[in-house]
């Protein structure tokens, strides 16, 4: 069995084994629950108590908003320990996503009390810690015998990511802003119980990847892990040596990637934070006439195409799994139903009104919708003989970045010195994340694939916790740092404040550069 797992799972989806697509799917809803909360999450605190918000200054609810987002990818190092040495990867995955489930339910209920607030965000950063890295580890392992897809696996992968970014942020942004706070929290929460459920309806279509102490993919496997075994007894003084450097150098490749990821992941950031406050009260979102028309057009366009897109790749699920997994296809297409219907009510009720104000919220939805567009094309060159080592994937990304920033600082050129408010055109925003996606493309799902070929097998789970911890780190500082908005505003301006964030991504990806050549070294032939 090439893909390993279930005779099943050996069935293709676009060229890839057809258990990479429920991993598409289960994180795809745990995304939708997680952006669509975040999207809402700095909205709703600095909103007035008499539009139902909580009136927090913007520096109090930035600093909230890197410690929650921080500790969402600190607690993967938990769930990774946990899940190596006690429940496996598909256990973790379950209890995960359930705490998830009980998180965003609690939110729900903030209208009767804050206790509930607040403990719906505990819940979700510990149940994060379980799922994130365990999924990913599931989906690394079913490369192990081709490992030359792996690169265009986690691509794929990381487009049902977005894909749930997308949705989540679109509807429940729409539905916190326009309908109530709580409809938008109650909403994520609906859609991870579904990611549960399909998740652990379909799990038998991994075999035995995914179980606790089993890293051998099925019964073929056991035979050759056997005799490896017996190799290895044999050969043990002699790869002594050469095998912990080996080891070794790759950990500290690991170590390399986890430190430039941190500039781009405090800068990147930015979107839910600085960016958000930036769209609310510094950007020209009410349109009337000829562009409110344009915007509601593109606006459909813009959520029914990738909605047709997710569709199709879902009946393509369905004619490889439905008979075994009938069950859980039903729970999956039962999700995309209710979905469908949430998006024709959103978009028929925005064209009743004349006058149109784009969401705060909206503008984030552009990074999802350019990784669903994208995605399929970056997969393709990592595939082609134009595929870039990794540190040069990394330095182009962090650049790409660095340019989005750039972007947003011309755009605040004219903004005064202190100013609370201002009318810059949407044209900024909308570039910033097409640059900043850009530039994600070439990080994220790349630097994923490499912990998953460098890391040891028995240690995979942890070293995708230690991953996940540079996004603690870089959240919580994008946090800080975001805080600080309204003093630098005050003494040196917007654009001043956007252009640290365009200098400092860009000095790490030259560096990259330089260090192309003796991280390709360190690396021992993984590409």
């Amino acid at each position: 069995m090439l893909y390993g797992g279930s005779e099943v799972n050996q069935k293709l989806v676009l060229g890839h084994p057809s258990g990479l697509f429920v991993m598409f799917f289960t994180e795809m809803w745990e995304r939708f629950s997680y952006y669509g909360m975040r999207a809402l999450l700095v909205l709703f605190l600095v909103t007035s108590v008499i539009d139902n918000g909580w009136g927090w200054e913007r520096g109090e609810a930035l600093v909230l908003y890197g410690w929650y987002t921080g500790l969402v990818y600190l607690t993967p190092m938990l769930g990774g320990f946990v899940a190596d040495k006690f429940l496996g990867f598909k256990k973790a995955v379950v209890l995960g996503a359930f705490l998830m489930t009980l998180g965003h339910a609690s939110m729900a209920l903030e209208v009767f009390s804050n206790v509930f607030f607040f403990m719906g965000l505990g819940l979700i950063i510990l149940g994060n810690g379980f799922f994130k890295p365990n999924i990913a580890s599931i989906v690394g392992q079913l490369y192990t015998k081709v490992p030359e897809k792996r690169d265009a696996g986690f691509t794929i992968f990381y487009m049902g990511v977005n894909a749930g970014a997308f949705l989540g942020i679109l509807l429940c942004g729409y539905i916190g802003e326009k309908v109530g706070w709580h409809y938008g929290f109650s909403l994520a929460g609906i859609f991870m119980f579904f990611g549960m459920l399909q998740f652990y309806f379909a799990q038998g279509i991994f075999g035995k990847i995914g179980e606790f102490n089993k890293d051998i993919e099925d019964v073929d496997d056991a035979v050759e892990d056997a005799i490896d075994e017996v190799k290895e007894d044999v050969e043990e003084v002699i790869e002594k040596i050469s095998k912990s450097k080996v080891v070794k150098d790759r950990l500290v490749v690991i170590g390399i990637f986890t430190f430039f990821t941190i500039f781009f992941w405090w800068a990147f950031e930015q979107a839910g934070g600085s960016m958000t406050v930036f769209a609310k009260d510094y950007t020209n979102r009410v349109l009337e006439g000829g562009g409110a028309l344009t915007f509601k057009v593109f606006n459909t366009i813009l959520t029914v195409v990738p909605m047709m897109i997710i569709t199709w790749v879902l009946s393509l699920l369905f004619r490889q799994t439905f008979s075994k997994y009938a069950l859980s296809n039903i729970l999956l297409g039962t999700s995309f139903v209710i979905v469908w219907g949430f998006v024709i009510w959103m978009l028929i009720r925005e064209f009743s009104n004349e006058v149109t104000e784009v969401p705060a919220s909206w503008f984030s939805i552009l990074n999802s919708f350019y990784i669903i567009v994208f995605a399929p094309f970056f997969s393709k060159i990592w595939e082609s003989k134009y595929n870039p080592t990794g540190p040069v994937k990394f330095a182009i990304g962090l650049i790409l970045l660095g340019i989005g920033f750039a972007v947003l600082s011309f755009g605040s050129m004219n903004i005064p010195l202190n100013a609370k408010s201002a009318s810059v055109s949407m044209v900024f925003l909308v570039l910033a994340y097409f640059f900043h996606t850009m530039g994600e493309l070439c990080v994220s799902p790349v630097g994923t694939s490499y912990v998953s070929k460098l890391a040891p097998i028995k240690f995979l789970g942890l070293m995708f916790g230690v991953w996940y911890f540079s996004s603690f780190i870089a959240n919580l500082m994008a946090g800080i740092t975001g805080s600080y908005l309204d003093p630098i505003v005050e003494s040196y301006g917007m654009s001043f404040f956007f252009m640290i964030f365009t200098i400092i991504p860009c000095v790490a990806g030259l560096t990259m550069l330089v260090l192309n050549k003796t991280i390709i070294k360190l690396m021992h032939g993984i590409r």
